[in-house]
């Protein structure tokens, strides 16, 4: 059974006075050891997301006079991806979107490479750290290799550096340990001030602190909030065009998932807003289908989704985890609240109580105030408790899952678009406005 005291301390972890403690000790250190403001930076050459935020650091340390120190990693934390070739299929496809949605640069399709070139430009990298100028010499590198473009990219190579990978390993093996000790796991990522940024679907938040540390220039101002600053506001359902109206938002989704209660809120809004259906389809949560999960994951995961929900106005952080028989007992109650009508209901008023309010799901006094909440009766839904034949619908929405080219959750689809995050729900309305199932940006 769950502790009656894990909401209280999860509520003070997440609140917005510890966040903002933790800001001014880190703000007070700075001043003490009398350094500049500077952010680590993690890169990855065969990174989309790598290459997408290295080509907005520039634009970025002038609006701030933001220092950066640059760490290059190269190996994935095995523990970390559960489904590799398909994160990285997709994180290409996401990179690609991001730099449209921003006018960045980025490829087609991907370079042709092998792990012994990614070795030798990643060892290039790690020799331009501790010299001036990395950030030219690594976006210039990162150019070539993301362009393909072979004839440069010899120019941007010392071969006495390429030619001796090896004697670079224990460097490498420093910055990847010093991101794994410092509680991530990503490429891609700032870390300033004991927070973690990730890429530009992240750099809002350090704008936003930036800004209230009084550092901008030329007046605060937030750029990198494209993903969301107009959403439901693209258009109308008289838009929708008539053949696509019938299409449905479909939404894998986690009760167990903090980001797929953000993703299913979100993806309610904007089904009503263009009058188009939503159709959910749980799954059952990575630990439950006996796989790792580390810690560092969720610790970050928590801190994130706090500060996300806050940005939507979304309730969060009095927490109640609900994994195990919490997940069990919704997945046993949704047929019978979908049968009158409000499965939507029960799976987004479910999350909001175990990951806003506190309510223990996992006894009866709990699950009893949720399922009432919606208007289901309460002595109807006990006595379904016992089936487990909703295992039969998950196990089969996750092979759905799969069969699409996803693995993680919230994942959406609308046509043949298929995204991966809460995040990407404003690529879904563009396509929902542009009348196609593909990607778009703008």
């Amino acid at each position: 059974m769950s502790s009656p005291v894990l909401p209280y301390i999860m509520r003070v972890l997440t609140s917005q006075g510890l966040r903002d403690l933790r800001r001014r000790r880190a703000e007070k250190r700075r001043l003490r050891s009398r350094q500049p403001h500077r952010a680590t930076v993690y890169l990855r050459i065969n990174d989309p997301y790598s290459y997408v935020l290295l080509q907005v650091l520039e634009s970025l340390a002038e609006r701030f006079s933001l220092e950066y120190d640059f760490r290059t990693v190269l190996n994935l934390q095995p523990d970390m991806y559960p489904a590799p070739a398909m994160w990285e299929r997709n994180a290409f496809q996401d990179g690609g979107y991001l730099a449209a949605l921003y006018g960045l640069e980025f490829p087609a399709a991907r370079p042709a490479t092998t792990p012994r070139r990614d070795a030798q430009l990643t060892a290039q990298l790690l020799h331009w750290e501790l010299q001036p100028g990395y950030l030219g010499n690594a976006l210039a590198l990162f150019r070539a290799y993301w362009q393909d473009d072979s004839a440069q990219l010899p120019g941007l190579l010392d071969a006495r550096v390429t030619g001796n990978v090896e004697c670079y390993q224990h460097h490498l093996r420093a910055n990847e340990n010093l991101l794994k000790s410092s509680g991530h796991y990503l490429s891609g990522m700032l870390r300033y001030g004991g927070e973690w940024y990730w890429g530009l679907d992240r750099l809002e938040h350090l704008e936003r602190r930036l800004n209230e540390l009084g550092l901008a220039r030329g007046g605060a101002r937030v750029e990198f909030d494209k993903g969301y600053r107009d959403f439901c506001r693209l258009g109308g359902a008289d838009q929708v065009p008539e053949a696509r109206r019938d299409t449905p938002i479909v939404n894998y989704f986690s009760i167990r998932s903090p980001y797929s209660y953000l993703g299913l809120v979100r993806a309610r809004q904007l089904a009503a807003h263009y009058h188009i259906p939503l159709v959910v389809k749980p799954v059952l949560p990575m630990v439950m289908r006996r796989m790792q999960v580390p810690r560092t994951k969720g610790s970050y995961i928590f801190g994130d989704v706090k500060r996300e929900a806050q940005k939507y106005g979304i309730d969060f952080g009095f927490t109640a985890d609900p994994l195990g028989k919490g997940v069990e007992r919704c997945y046993a109650l949704y047929d019978f609240a979908r049968a009158a009508g409000k499965g939507h209901e029960f799976l987004e008023r479910y999350p909001r109580g175990v990951w806003a309010e506190g309510i223990r799901s996992d006894t009866d006094a709990g699950l009893k105030q949720l399922v009432e909440r919606v208007g289901l009766d309460w002595q109807q839904a006990r006595g379904l408790l016992g089936s487990d034949a909703w295992r039969l619908w998950a196990q089969e929405n996750l092979a759905e899952l799969y069969s699409i080219g996803l693995w993680g959750v919230p994942s959406f689809s609308y046509g043949e678009l298929r995204v991966f995050g809460q995040d990407r729900l404003d690529c879904i309305e563009r396509a929902i406005v542009s009348g196609s199932g593909e990607r778009a940006a703008g």
